[in-house]
């Protein structure tokens, strides 16, 4: 009973195992379908900033001068802007050149003085703006010059007709000045002498703060100033203007100073007025129907110094109507001649010019006997370009007559062919009485 008890027993507990093996667990059911996203947070962007937005940046494009700048300095500097739109032209003067750049000038002294051997170049930057990276031994000078001294009286009239000669602060002397306005500035106490030559005073030089000393250079130490202005790092020019051969071109020089000031408009304006005039009376001359024989100067210690054929003067007088003895002279200088060979030519000229400083015909005489020999000096037809001195000497035909050629010629058209110009006096010369 017991065996068959167990047996049913067993039964029982195979048939529950095969019903437990029969059951699993169900595993979740894959799917290819994607979960729709969790909806985001709908969270409001936060607004853009509104501040003014700043404009954006434009290149500047600044305005070309349409003159050139006369005070002050540029201060937007632009390379491709040309600053010096007024310019000058040279159709005299040959001992100096002009060259033009955007921001600087390039001037070159030809011909300082006679036989010389070198030139100077002198390189004129616009202030504010930049100098050229290889200059040489160029001298480099801001433009516009504030400050300048001028060592020569024919430096004076420029001045003047530029309307700068409140810049000029020094000279080399007051003795031989004739301009009323330089001589107002003198007894203003305005002004200031530093010498000249050898002995010029570089320490009253310096003191001056000067831009510019414009002086000129005859080739000898012992009377050239520059070498010893230079040597004191002053900012020094060569006026090269006593070495031209014609009377315009030496008024031409007008043009030279006023590079250094940026007034080329207004040099031009006063040359044309002077060449215009001076071309019209020498037209009037050159027609004459008789030119009267003309012969210069006097003895010196001896020597007779006779200007040559090329020189300014034998045009001077080419141009008033005049046939100069010497024109065949192929000499831009003076020679250097003794009496006989003077009188042996001169004996029956019609005219004798600028006999030294001699006032009359009397100090003539008294001089030198033999002076009265000369058909011009019995005819009393001698006369002198001394009639503006001042009290010191000071000639004014050596200060205004030189960048006034006009003036000069006027008096030299009514000496010699006084109907050409009946309304005209004297200015620079004057006829010699007993």
């Amino acid at each position: 009973m017991q065996r068959v008890s167990r047996w049913i027993t067993l039964l029982l507990l195979a048939t529950a195992l095969i019903a437990c093996s029969g059951q699993q667990t169900a595993a979740p059911t894959p799917t290819n379908a994607l979960q729709a996203p969790t909806s985001a947070p709908t969270i409001a962007p936060t607004a853009a900033p509104t501040a003014e937005p700043t404009a954006a940046p434009t290149v500047a494009t600044l305005e070309a001068p349409t003159a050139n700048l006369t005070e002050g300095c540029v201060t937007d500097y632009d390379p491709a802007i040309d600053y010096f739109p007024e310019k000058v032209t040279l159709s005299d003067s040959a001992g100096w050149t002009i060259e033009y750049f955007n921001n600087y000038k390039v001037i070159t002294v030809l011909n300082p003085w006679r036989d010389a051997d070198v030139q100077f170049r002198y390189v004129l930057v616009q202030c504010g703006t930049p100098p050229p990276t290889e200059t040489g031994d160029a001298l480099v000078i801001e433009v516009p010059v504030n400050r300048i001294v001028a060592m020569t009286t024919t430096q004076l009239p420029h001045l003047s007709e530029l309307g700068v000669l409140d810049k000029l602060v020094g000279v080399d002397s007051f003795l031989y000045i004739n301009n009323p306005d330089v001589r107002k500035k003198i007894e203003a106490g305005e002004l200031v002498e530093i010498g000249s030559g050898g002995q010029v005073n570089v320490e009253q030089a310096l003191d001056l703060q000067p831009d510019l000393i414009m002086t000129y250079g005859v080739g000898n130490p012992e009377y050239d100033a520059h070498p010893k202005l230079l040597e004191a790092n002053l900012k020094v020019v060569l006026d090269g203007e006593y070495m031209e051969t014609s009377p315009l071109g030496r008024a031409e020089w007008i043009k030279f100073t006023a590079a250094f000031f940026n007034r080329e408009a207004q040099a031009t304006r006063v040359y044309s007025t002077i060449a215009g005039r001076y071309k019209e009376m020498a037209a009037k001359a050159r027609n004459v129907a008789t030119r009267p024989t003309v012969f210069g100067n006097a003895p010196f210690q001896g020597t007779w110094y006779m200007p040559g054929g090329r020189s300014y003067v034998a045009q001077l007088l080419a141009d008033a109507g005049a046939d100069y003895l010497w024109a065949d002279d192929t000499s831009t200088g003076s020679q250097p001649l003794s009496f006989e060979e003077v009188f042996e030519r001169a004996r029956n000229a019609d005219f004798w010019l600028n006999p030294g400083s001699w006032k009359s015909l009397s100090e003539i005489r008294a001089a030198d006997e033999r002076l009265t020999r000369f058909a011009a000096f019995q005819k009393g037809n001698v006369f002198n370009n001394n009639k503006r001195l001042n009290e010191n000497g000071g000639n004014d035909y050596w200060e205004t007559g030189v960048t006034n050629p006009h003036l000069v010629l006027a008096d030299l058209i009514k000496i010699f062919h006084p109907e050409l110009l009946p309304d005209h006096e004297l200015y620079f010369y004057q006829q010699l009485t007993p």
